[in-house]
């Protein structure tokens, strides 16, 4: 190293501990640092990390695929996490969580995401109809349990559906590029061969990687997959004969994901499937039987209780509470019930009284006060 870049790093590293310090903090009041220096670039961040969209490409007709370059705050993933991605819409933050799907050994320093465009999609019809190559950002450090092991299993199988292709995508390009030799299949379901995302690639990995077999099952009649139809345990001696002695890594829609859970569960092998889901069942709760009433203290407002889960609720209610996944992962909806039972849609547990809960999975039990 020079002596003109150690100069350099060290004059960063000065105004990085003036930028992170209590003075920098009085003299920004009230907006914060970060408000003022986004005048300057708009990637400029303390501690926020703030990315800029490098690429936009579409794979397929209803997803996005965005490259993205995150600014020095970014402390990587493991390939499986999730990312949680902020943009703003009509003056209102949304944020939404998605899986990078690069490897781990990607060199230049992007991250790669892509969603699935539905047609009530409110934040990835923007990304895939608003977003453009410099626009900005702001992600979540990486988070989830749902990771590639940094020791590396002997055998792999993986299994996706839909959307869930991103994180197990992640996990091939990383053993891929790490020169695994062991056995790896890839089972992926799609309603078409139009619809599956990175299809050419997934080609040209199977055929490049002597180790790795690609195994497409579509549910259209006359699509030419190597299978067909919805997941069965026929499939699975299929495609992957000696899964029982593979680690396995699942993520698709909750009705594929139940089938393949009971399969494990059914051979004792639950400990050895790992798995990841982006979408919540519908609570168990039939409207008919629901009771009590929902009560937003702020707002004024009261509602009866229909058994929609409270964010719900409040919409219906004409109420616009912070909320983001929907899915009980960034915790953007959490506020506070000062009375009442709820029940989480996720595990069934009921919790009462007053403390803080995510209105997006919580499902009011008779009567509840919400302090929004």
């Amino acid at each position: 190293m020079n002596s003109m870049t150690l100069t350099s790093n060290r004059f960063q590293q000065g105004v990085n501990r003036l930028l992170q310090s209590r003075v920098a903090e009085i003299l920004s009041y009230p907006h914060g640092v970060d408000r003022y220096l986004e005048v300057f670039n708009p990637l400029w961040s303390v501690n926020e990390v703030r990315a800029r969209v490098e690429a936009v490409r579409y794979l397929t007709n209803d997803s996005v695929t965005l490259t993205l370059r995150p600014n020095h705050n970014w402390e990587g993933f493991i390939p499986g996490q999730f990312v949680q991605l902020s943009v703003t819409i009509d003056g209102k933050r949304q944020t939404r969580c998605y899986s990078p799907a690069n490897s781990l050994h990607r060199t230049d320093g992007c991250i790669e995401l892509t969603a699935k465009v539905h047609a009530n999609g409110f934040v990835s019809r923007h990304l895939r109809e608003q977003l453009s190559v410099g626009d900005v950002v702001i992600l979540s450090q990486a988070d989830g349990e749902f990771a590639l092991p940094e020791e590396r299993p002997e055998q792999v199988l993986l299994i996706s559906g839909g959307s869930g292709i991103t994180p197990v995508m992640s996990m091939l390009r990383t053993l891929c590029d790490e020169g695994f030799a062991g056995p790896v299949t890839f089972l992926h379901y799609a309603n078409s061969a139009a619809d599956m995302i990175y299809a050419s690639e997934l080609d040209e990995i199977a055929r490049t990687h002597d180790n790795v077999t690609l195994v497409r099952c579509f549910n259209n009649d006359g699509e030419q997959g190597e299978l067909s139809g919805l997941f069965c345990r026929e499939h699975l001696f299929t495609a992957a004969p000696e899964f029982a002695q593979a680690t396995t890594f699942l993520c698709g829609p909750p009705p594929m994901m139940a089938a393949v859970e009971k399969v494990w569960e059914e051979d004792g092998l639950a400990e050895r499937l790992h798995k990841e889901q982006f979408t919540l069942a519908a609570p168990q709760i039939e409207s008919d039987s629901a009771e009590g009433e929902v009560r937003f203290v702020q707002s004024e407002k009261m509602a009866i209780n229909n058994g929609a889960t409270l964010l719900e609720q409040a919409e219906s209610a004409g109420l616009t509470p912070e909320s983001g996944c929907r899915m009980g992962i960034c915790h953007a909806c959490t506020c506070r019930k000062t009375a009442g039972e709820v029940r989480d849609i996720r595990t069934g547990e009921i919790t009462s009284g007053e403390e803080d809960i995510q209105i997006c999975i919580s499902v009011p039990v008779g009567t509840v006060t919400l302090d929004i």
